[in-house]
């Protein structure tokens, strides 16, 4: 699990007005909370934190927040309000974290190998490019790897398939297809891999 080590001001205005001076201060109101604590209203340099996204992603972010006037919390995020048309952060929210309780949070799929599927004519297709894990912060994935050396053309990696281990959990309900080699007509431009997506994540 890799920290991201960021300096976050403590604020005491409310309300919408408030949160206007901010971000016409170039600041980001935030807040972080936990079961364990009570809610404390922060604001985040908007430029720091972008390059931070801009380096990092959205997803499976823990950070070591160092908060002012307060020893540094580790949190992991939560929600990032944007805009309507994305181009300016409304409000990050943080969770502190129990390094002994588990988590849930999303990471990417990543698959590794040449796929025999793939070099007969097939084509790779990615269902699920993030999954759900369940675990403590200290086994938290940085990706799903997905050994894909295998797979002939019809062949599919399911949820069900997937082990990480003993310490992490990727829960489900229905078991969903991942990864899937599909014949070479299955795989040109007429829409059907962006509707066996959206199938897929409708049947579940």
């Amino acid at each position: 699990m890799e920290l991201i080590e960021l300096s976050v001001a403590k604020r005491e205005g409310t309300g919408k007005g408030a949160a206007r001076r901010l971000r016409a201060d170039k600041a980001i109101p935030g807040i972080i909370y936990g079961a364990k604590i009570e809610p404390v209203k922060i604001s985040v340099d908007v430029n720091t934190f972008d390059k931070v996204i801009r380096d990092n992603g959205t997803t499976g972010l823990f950070f070591d927040l160092k908060v002012e006037g307060e020893t540094s919390r580790m949190v992991m995020l939560k929600e990032i309000q944007m805009d309507p048309f994305g181009l300016r952060y409304l409000h990050i929210d943080f969770h502190e974290i129990d390094m002994d309780a588990k988590v849930s949070i999303v990471v990417p799929v990543e698959t590794e190998g040449a796929c025999a599927g793939v070099k007969e004519g097939g084509m790779l297709q990615i269902i699920r490019r993030e999954l759900e894990v369940v675990c403590k912060p200290k086994d938290t994935p940085e990706s799903v790897k997905l050994d894909i050396s295998e797979l002939e053309i019809g062949d599919s990696i399911h949820v069900a398939d997937i082990d990480l281990g003993a310490e992490i959990e990727i829960p489900f309900d229905t078991n969903f297809t991942v990864v899937t080699i599909v014949p070479p007509e299955s795989g040109s431009d007429d829409g059907e891999g962006e509707k066996a997506e959206v199938a897929d994540v409708a049947a579940e």
